[in-house]
């Protein structure tokens, strides 16, 4: 995957102090373009669609929300709580703003949890960007897939 303009602008908003404290990337030192390419050949491994995958998360995010910060159960085999707080965030990319909610997806069945944001549902699906190793909103593709379907 070869290194665009557009990659090199969000590399540069990705570091911590520009749109968040901590950034995007973590303790993760490899090119954005790398990054990406094995999150793409690890979502493929584990049979993971992004759009579905996204679309998944936005709706317990969405039905998360109707428990005013309280844990709801969803179709019986999930809990999720979110949290919000005020103001947004931009996406890296510049293509878009976000509120800043806090969900946190736990499966019944397997005890695994998922920690992530409207922002990281926005990376996902337009960019394929779980955020680099070590980054607090970091989704691994092996841990989506046991919450989601697990």
């Amino acid at each position: 995957m070869k290194q665009t303009p557009a990659n090199k602008k969000a590399l540069t908003n990705m570091v911590p102090g520009i749109i968040t404290a901590e950034g995007f990337l973590g303790d993760d030192h490899r090119a954005l373009t790398e990054i990406i390419a094995e999150d793409q050949s690890h979502f493929k491994r584990e049979n993971l669609d992004w759009e579905e995958v996204a679309e998944k998360l936005q709706y317990f995010m969405d039905q998360g929300r109707k428990g005013l910060g309280e844990p709801i159960t969803v179709d019986e085999n999930w809990i999720v709580r979110t949290d919000e707080a005020r103001g947004h965030l931009a996406c890296p990319w510049e293509d878009g703003v976000f509120r800043k909610i806090n969900a946190i997806l736990k499966n019944k069945k397997n005890s695994l949890t998922l920690f992530y944001t409207e922002l990281t549902v926005h990376l996902l699906k337009e960019h394929q960007f779980l955020e680099g190793k070590g980054s607090t909103f970091r989704l691994e593709p092996h841990l989506i897939k046991e919450v989601l379907y697990g």
